[in-house]
């Protein structure tokens, strides 16, 4: 699925859920033209900046990572840590690359209570 499908999908869903999360009015509350909010989900145009899709991702109720990973971008903050550390930070996705998902959740619990 593509960044557009998604976000077709998902505001489509909201949409009948509440009648607030038409194109129109999503455009404007992300401040985007509806035309252009409209041209993303036909994927007539690249996605949007991190900003726009962060602005997406609120207004949709999804997580930002994974709509700026859908848009195949790696958000400012990332890319600051990572370029701190380059070759540090390569060598450990790579090896995490095949790791199951709890073993990355454990990871993530594990560096974020300092129990590592």
């Amino acid at each position: 699925m593509t960044f557009g499908d998604h976000i077709r999908e998902v505001r489509e869903q909201r949409r009948r859920e509440s009648t607030a999360f038409s194109v129109r009015q999503v455009a404007q509350r992300i401040e985007v033209e509806p035309a252009y909010l409209s041209k993303i989900e036909r994927n007539l145009v690249p996605p949007p900046s991190e900003r726009t899709i962060r602005r997406l991702a609120e207004e949709l109720h999804e997580d930002p990572d994974v709509l700026l990973a859908m848009a195949g971008k790696v958000s400012l903050d990332l890319q600051e840590i990572i370029r701190r550390r380059p070759r540090r930070f390569a060598e450990l996705l790579r090896q995490l690359r095949e790791a199951p998902d709890p073993a990355l959740s454990r990871l993530v619990r594990e560096v974020r209570d300092g129990d590592w």
